[in-house]
C-alpha cells in the first residue's frame, strides 16, 4: 500500500486582517518559524507537501483535510492524524521527518 506524503498547511507570507482595518499587513509568527525551518533543512523539507493558504476563513483546503473546527495554522496533516499547535508540530516534524529537535 503506497504511503501518502504529509501535508503542511501554512498561511501565505503576508496578509491583511479585515478585523484590524484591512490596511496593515501581517505575518503569522508560527508559520514564519516553520518557513525558516523548511529553508534551513531543505533535505527534510522536500518530503513534505507544503500548501500556503490565504488568511480569511473558511480556509477551504484546511477544512477539507481536517475539518472546519481545525483551521488554526500551521498544521501538519498525515494519514490518520494532524497537529496544529506549534510545539506539537515541531515535535512531529522531528519524529516524522528527521528535523532536529527544538532546544528547550
Amino acid at each position: 500500500m503506497p504511503m501518502t506524503r504529509d501535508t503542511l498547511f501554512l498561511l501565505q507570507h503576508e496578509f491583511a486582517d479585515p478585523a484590524l482595518g484591512g490596511e496593515r499587513t501581517f505575518y503569522c509568527k508560527d508559520c514564519i518559524t516553520i518557513e525558516g525551518l523548511l529553508a534551513a533543512f531543505p533535505d527534510h523539507a522536500r518530503n513534505i507537501d507544503v500548501v500556503r493558504v490565504p488568511w480569511p476563513r473558511p480556509r477551504a483546503a484546511v477544512v477539507e483535510a481536517i475539518g472546519a473546527e481545525n483551521q488554526n495554522l500551521p498544521a501538519l496533516v498525515w494519514d490518520g492524524g494532524f497537529v496544529n499547535e506549534i510545539e506539537a508540530l515541531l515535535f512531529a516534524l522531528h519524529q516524522r521527518h528527521g528535523f532536529p529537535e527544538r532546544h528547550p
